[in-house]
């Protein structure tokens, strides 16, 4: 999607089914677990919820989107938080410009937008901002989920497949994800939360 569609979705006053003005449940136990520290970005981070979490919890915390809308509630946030977290507007698919690497990488939401080719690319991108030995936690959409609104869904292989080279996928669990009430048929879809390792020894 471009620009203008990302920011549309932050334009109303009606949230975003995504935008629950609190960080997803799955992502605070990561956080509590101190799961989430040293430098952490939230790839694709809408208004900031999980880089806000992280930073509170005493990461170096920054948050990246496409959306200069949802930047601005993300700062707006910090600022009203007195949370040091920082906010760029930026291309998750072109993360290498931001010409830093973190530790830990948020993924909440944003790899199952993408179709086949643009998933190449932004594990690719990711790979620019995550060195050996960091972590992905990424959360999407699952296969589990019935019916056809929202998303596309997402299969564990599709998961494997796309973190083969470079990558050490140690684990994918079953979660969900909570969402708007009345902005979609339920207020939970189903999801899978993967825990992907950088590891550049595995690249070929």
């Amino acid at each position: 999607m471009t620009t203008p569609g990302w920011d549309a979705a932050y334009a109303s006053d009606t949230p975003a089914p995504w935008d629950i003005g609190r960080p997803q449940p799955t992502f605070v136990r990561l956080a509590d677990a101190g799961l989430l520290s040293g430098r952490v970005l939230d790839a694709g981070c809408g208004t900031g919820e999980h880089a806000l979490l992280a930073a509170a919890h005493g990461a170096d915390a920054a948050g990246v989107d496409i959306s200069p809308r949802a930047i601005g509630r993300a700062r707006e946030k910090a600022a009203e938080r007195g949370l040091p977290a920082r906010f760029e507007v930026a291309d998750v698919l072109d993360l290498r410009r931001l010409g830093m690497t973190f530790d830990t990488v948020i993924d909440s939401g944003v790899f199952h937008v993408f179709d086949d080719q643009e998933r190449i690319r932004y594990v690719t991108s990711l790979a620019s901002a995550l060195p050996s030995g960091g972590t992905c936690y990424l959360m999407c959409f699952s296969d589990r989920q019935p019916g056809d609104f929202g998303p596309r869904r997402v299969r564990r292989d599709e998961l494997t497949t796309a973190f083969a080279d470079g990558w050490t996928v140690t684990d994918i669990t079953a979660d969900t994800f909570e969402i708007n009430p009345g902005l979609a048929p339920t207020t939970t879809v189903q999801a899978w939360l993967a825990t992907i390792r950088r590891d550049d020894s595995r690249s070929g």
